[in-house]
């Protein structure tokens, strides 16, 4: 397997900024890069045709709010477990 995340490193853990599909204490092989700064421009992330095709996008903002909300626990529930883990 082979996939490409953003971590942070922080106070000596390098923590992925997503859920990694690994097995708990399953040995992995990390190559680091520096992550590119980010401008407060995102308008360069995306091609100019996939400005014009968000134009026709017929998501509204309750079809978000459903979606979220279907996310289950909370973000200081995870980040509670996540100072846990690290203890």
């Amino acid at each position: 397997m082979q996939k490409t995340f953003e971590a942070v490193y922080e106070d000596g853990v390098l923590r992925p900024l997503e859920t990694l599909d690994l097995a708990h204490r399953q040995h992995v092989q990390v190559t680091i890069a520096a992550a590119p700064e980010l401008s407060g421009d995102v308008s360069a992330y995306f091609e100019p045709e996939e400005w014009k095709a968000s134009k026709h996008d017929s998501i509204t903002l309750d079809e978000v709010r459903r979606a979220l909300s279907s996310i289950p626990g909370s973000l200081s529930d995870a980040v509670i477990a996540s100072r846990d883990d690290r203890v």
